[in-house]
């Protein structure tokens, strides 16, 4: 590609679009994981006998559902990632490469 091929692509309105649409579940998703995650370090830092409760009188804490329900937010961010890259990202590349191949 020559230079001026890629600043056409560059300045295209697709290709701004794309990369803001991109950047913007990037890092969305990331300061969501984030957050989650560090909620968790902190309540076990400040409150670690919250998570040592046990649910209903057995061997089962809240730490534990609370670790579990991490992981399973992290697969959930995880499938609202692949979900959003399939029907909203991957159309508009595909949009902007049929353009930019003419």
């Amino acid at each position: 590609m020559t230079p001026q091929e890629i600043e056409r692509i560059r300045l295209h309105p697709d290709f701004i679009q794309l990369v803001r649409r991109k950047q913007k579940l990037y890092w969305s998703l990331t300061l969501a994981m984030l957050l989650i995650y560090y909620g968790f370090v902190l309540l076990v830092a400040f409150s670690p006998s919250t998570l040592g409760q046990s649910l209903s009188g057995g061997v089962t804490t809240v730490g534990m559902l609370v670790g579990v329900a991490i992981v399973l937010l992290a697969f959930a961010l995880t499938g609202f990632y692949v979900y959003r890259a399939n029907h909203v990202i991957d159309p508009l590349n595909e949009k902007l490469k049929q353009e930019c191949a003419q």
